[in-house]
């Protein structure tokens, strides 16, 4: 049987036929394509039981029609996040959706950390300047963190890790989420309210889920509540963040910086190159032309070790489908499976 996989970058295939040769040998075929899965390319999957989607694919319930008239079983998302996936429809038309429940927590954390330092110390604006031999430091002051309170919204693994990395650069910790982690209490972390956290925190960092209840969790009241000078970094999903209200809170001077791995818009747009293309998403753009704001292409998980565990985590998801097994990275299983 062959198995396609959409959206596959080019220093993930190697990590992900190495996996898929390890779990099934020569008993199945694995084609990688770069191509991202939507209602234009969805033919593409016809006659494939099992397809690997990305976390930028669209599958909405027309795409999900299409893939099922097609033949495909089983949708296996190399990811965490799912909000690109119609689970109703897909329970709808018999298909199995599994997930990459978790990998390394330190890949998301960690990246997080570098975007928080980048932008606190300018670190993006100096390596511009050096490359044309200016050595000049003007505007280039950043502030120490020790003793300063770091946000953290959601303590889950990643959260957590976070939290762990902002106490041992001495910082106060606040967080929220709908269920205390033991482990950032024992940090010293005071659980409270998201508008506290807000207007306490020098440095916010977002790490829940996209839900209907975090949809726009940071809006135009959560950033009136922050300092001018708060430090916001989202490497969790984009539409946690209103961009037109954050745009709104830079053009008025507001914050000393905003670290965005992640963009409510970014599907078509991440993972490509647009180089030679007239950018039309006009928010992104605008976002680009705050010499304070640091844009990376949802690259915060792209380690070796987490790309390496989410293929390991897919070919166990793909071989629990053969078998008829489900498992906690089984978000939708069909009758049949």
């Amino acid at each position: 049987m062959e198995i396609v996989a959409y959206g596959v970058l080019a220093d993930e295939e190697p990590l992900l036929t190495e996996a898929f040769r390890r779990a099934f040998d020569a008993e199945h075929e694995l084609r990688c394509l770069s191509l991202f899965l939507n209602k234009d390319t969805s033919p593409t999957a016809a006659d494939h039981e099992v397809v690997l989607s990305s976390v930028n694919d669209v599958l909405d319930a027309d795409v999900l029609r299409a893939l099922a008239a097609g033949g495909t079983r089983m949708i296996a998302q190399r990811a965490t996040g799912h909000n690109n996936i119609d689970l109703a429809a897909a329970q709808e038309l018999g298909l199995t959706v599994a997930r990459v429940s978790s990998y390394s927590p330190y890949s998301v954390a960690e990246f997080a950390w570098t975007l928080a330092l980048a932008v606190n110390r300018r670190i993006v604006r100096t390596a511009h300047r050096t490359r044309e031999f200016d050595f000049r430091l003007d505007g280039l002051m950043g502030r120490d963190l020790h003793g300063r309170t770091a946000g953290v919204v959601g303590t889950g693994k990643i959260g957590a890790v976070f939290a762990r990395i902002a106490h041992g650069f001495g910082m106060r910790l606040l967080g929220w989420d709908i269920a205390e982690n033991p482990d950032c209490l024992a940090l010293g972390l005071e659980y409270v309210g998201c508008e506290r956290l807000f207007a306490e925190a020098d440095l916010v960092s977002l790490h829940v889920p996209l839900l209907p209840d975090t949809h726009h969790l940071v809006d135009a009241k959560a950033l009136a509540l922050m300092k001018d000078d708060t430090i916001l970094v989202n490497s969790s999903r984009g539409g946690l963040v209103d961009t037109d209200a954050l745009l709104e809170t830079l053009r008025a001077g507001r914050l000393s910086g905003v670290g965005l791995d992640v963009y409510e818009e970014e599907a078509g747009v991440f993972f490509l190159d647009k180089s030679l293309e007239v950018m039309t998403d006009e928010r992104l753009a605008r976002l680009m032309t705050f010499s304070n704001v640091l844009v990376s292409s949802h690259q915060a998980y792209f380690t070796r070790d987490a790309v390496g565990q989410i293929a390991e985590t897919t070919m166990a998801n793909i071989a629990d489908h053969f078998a008829g097994r489900s498992s906690d990275n089984t978000l939708v299983r069909s009758a049949a499976a």
